[in-house]
């Protein structure tokens, strides 16, 4: 008899492991004792469930409970009877531990676990706060504890003698798709198992799936137009039977037949989910690379947009690329940066010399309320005869036999320059060095800044009408018709170049050639360590007044109305620059760009390669008189005149900008004679020749920071 029920047994067992692989395993029959100790178990059960929900989710552990609501464990679990006289039914105490991040214990439930499982509640009811703080030690000593425990009880049998209940197996090494699990913690299985897969957020796949991964509302606002059409849920069950090509092919077709509010509500409703921030999804090398692309006026937008783009906006090589677009090679330093910047904030150093430079050409093209800066006087009432601007030094030369050194920041004399004996007609300036040359026939060499005459230098035997500096030479022409070559240095004559006629008029030196032009209509080109002349240039009819040579090409103007481009080379006449009606007074040579003044009252702007005429400056506000100086820098050209006046144009278009300087004696006798400029200043040597002006130096500030600019 023990034989045969000990194999009905291992039948039984065998039928209901295979019933547990399926998941048709069930609660065995009871009867009517059992079922009302069901109905207690079952309220019971609530009741542990209520408290489950008290205390965050987790199972309350309670060392009196007999759970048999759960098919699970009415399967695995049954309760102990005692012998047939009617005794009482033995509990069997259970507790359930959840345990989170999808684990369970690894180990098969049985009396070694229930016992285990019981400690654990007792451990809770003291406090769940002391297995929190169990350490990394510890866990792991548990599970390797676990795995020895369940490789010893894998095959026990959980169920009491009494029952017919089939023990159960749980497959705790595999997934529910019969894969090994990793190594560590083991997953639970059934309705609670999460597969890797489901942790992992799936791309949309709808428009509405679209929505919410932008962060969208699930409920966007709706047309609310009237009700529904019948049967628009089976339009819509049939869309999306379709296959993706198909869904296509009905778009198109759907398209096609709406009407212009019904394609225009679609755009609005679709349009704003698919605008992406790209910049700052980009690698910052990469986002930075296209911001190389905008104007820095866009630049400057684009840093207003959230403070990512600031950020990048702000990028100093970003903006020394922009500097070196716009020709600016200077940096800001810290010092000169404005003050107004927030706490916090880094500002590039090329961004603030990129806003200053554009801040100064507004500045000059626009004008301040504040012009002029300063307004110096000193000479009395003697023409200033020649005019020269370093740093912050000005240094104006007069026939009243002085030059006169200036502050450009005070606007004070600093100190007046004695010795010559006649009027002082030419000069030229480096850093603090300024030679002057006059009608006594000499010249001198100056400190400026001690007001020390350093070098008389003598040979000339007229007046020294023009002079050109280059390193710490300087060749002077003279009305004796000869070119003198000096070391300013050493104050000793090194070259004497003879071959004009009559007297010298203008002269250029570029350390290598000098060129020289004269009242008997020549232009020379000499080489002055051999004393040759290499070139005279023949061709104007009357006397040469003005010279620019740049190494490649010699320019001269002349009384007969007609400017001539040279190929300083060959000597050849390359143009003839027709257009002018007088005497070209002034003339200023960069990149291939002439521009020349006129006593006819205009500006011409040439091209020297090809001899066109660009731009003719004049129109109802060109100069009423003949202008006497000009100089072009940041595009812009500047040009003074007898009429009292300075006037501002624009270099690429010929347009008249404005008259920076307007003496209240214009047209009256007030006459600009001379002008300097460098990036931020304006120098203008004004008078008159009948007493209606006084003699003045006007320095005008350009690099001015009003309020609104610290403010921005």
């Amino acid at each position: 008899m023990d034989e045969e029920l000990q194999e009905r047994r291992e039948d039984e067992e065998r039928r209901d492991d295979v019933l547990e692989d399926r998941g048709e395993i069930g609660t065995p029959s009871m009867s009517r004792d059992e079922e009302e100790e069901e109905e207690e178990e079952e309220e019971t059960s609530c009741k542990h469930k209520a408290r489950r929900k008290l205390i965050g989710g987790h199972t309350p552990i309670s060392a009196s409970s007999s759970f048999t609501s759960s098919p699970l464990l009415n399967s695995s679990l049954c309760r102990g009877r005692g012998g047939e006289g009617g005794e009482e039914d033995d509990e069997v105490r259970v507790s359930i531990v959840t345990i989170e991040d999808e684990s369970c214990p690894s180990e098969p439930f049985g009396t070694a676990h229930l016992e285990t499982a019981n400690q654990i509640t007792r451990t809770e009811e003291e406090g769940e706060r002391k297995v929190e703080d169990e350490g990394q030690e510890e866990e792991r000593k548990e599970e390797a504890t676990r795995d020895e425990k369940e490789e010893e009880e894998e095959d026990k049998v959980m169920m009491s003698p009494s029952c017919n209940q089939s023990q159960m197996k749980r497959k705790l090494d595999h997934g529910p798709d019969g894969r090994p699990f990793p190594s560590g913690k083991k997953h639970c299985k059934g309705n609670g198992y999460l597969s890797p897969s489901s942790l992992v957020q799936a791309p949309p796949t709808t428009f509405g799936d679209l929505r919410l991964a932008n962060g969208h509302s699930a409920q966007r606002r709706r047309v609310t137009s009237g009700p529904p059409p019948s049967g628009l849920q089976d339009w819509l069950h049939t869309f999306q039977a379709w296959s993706g090509p198909e869904r296509l092919l009905a778009l198109d077709e759907l398209i096609d037949r709406c009407e212009t509010n019904q394609v225009k509500h679609m755009m609005q409703v679709i349009e704003p989910q698919f605008q992406r921030d790209f910049i700052s999804l980009l690698p910052k090398e990469l986002a930075l690379y296209v911001l190389t692309f905008l104007a820095p006026r866009d630049l400057l937008q684009a840093a207003q947009t959230c403070r990512y783009w600031r950020i990048l906006a702000e990028d100093n090589l970003l903006w020394r690329e922009k500097c070196r677009e716009e020709g600016v090679s200077e940096c800001v330093s810290s010092s000169r940066r404005r003050k107004c910047v927030r706490p916090g904030m880094a500002v590039s150093p090329w961004k603030s010399s990129y806003m200053r430079q554009h801040r100064i050409e507004f500045n000059w093209r626009k004008g301040d309320k504040r012009e002029p800066m300063q307004v110096l006087k000193g000479h009395d009432d003697h023409v200033i005869t020649c005019l020269q601007f370093s740093g912050d030094l000005i240094v104006s030369g007069s026939d009243d036999n002085t030059l006169k050194v200036w502050s450009a920041i005070t606007g004070k004399c600093l100190r007046t320059l004695t010795g010559h004996t006649g009027g002082v007609w030419c000069s030229q300036m480096a850093s603090a060095t300024v030679i002057s040359g006059s009608t006594d026939r000499t010249l001198r060499v100056w400190d400026a800044e001690s007001g020390e005459c350093v070098h008389t230098l003598y040979g000339h035997t007229s007046t020294v009408r023009c002079m050109h500096l280059n390193g710490n030479r300087v060749v002077s022409g003279s009305r004796d018709t000869t070119l003198r070559v000096w070391d300013v240095t050493t104050g000793r004559c090194e070259h004497v170049l003879t071959g004009h006629v009559a007297a010298v008029r203008c002269v250029q030196y570029d350390g290598r050639r000098v060129v020289s032009g004269g009242y008997d209509y020549m232009v020379k080109v000499w080489d002055p360590e051999t004393e040759v002349c290499l070139h005279t240039l023949q061709g104007h009819t009357n006397r040469v007044y003005s010279l620019q040579f740049d190494g490649v090409f010699v320019v001269s103007g002349s009384l007969d109305t007609s400017i001539r481009v040279w190929d300083a080379e060959t000597g050849g006449c390359v143009h003839t620059l027709t257009g002018h009606q007088s005497l070209t007074s002034g003339m200023e040579l960069r990149d291939n760009i002439l521009v020349s003044g006129n006593a006819d009252s205009t500006v011409r702007v040439w091209d020297v390669r090809t001899g066109q005429c660009l731009h003719t400056l004049q129109g109802p506000n060109k100069h009423q008189s003949a202008v006497t100086c000009l100089q072009f820098c940041r595009g812009l050209v500047l040009s003074s005149s007898d009429d009292g006046t300075v006037k501002l144009w624009d270099l690429k278009t010929g347009a008249w900008l404005r008259d920076v300087v307007a003496l209240q004696s214009r047209g009256s006798g007030g006459v600009v004679w001379r002008i300097r400029a460098s990036d931020t200043r304006l120098v203008c040597a004004a008078g008159s020749r009948n007493g209606t002006e006084e003699t003045k130096l006007l320095v005008l500030d350009f690099d001015l920071e009003d309020s609104k600019n610290e403010s921005d």
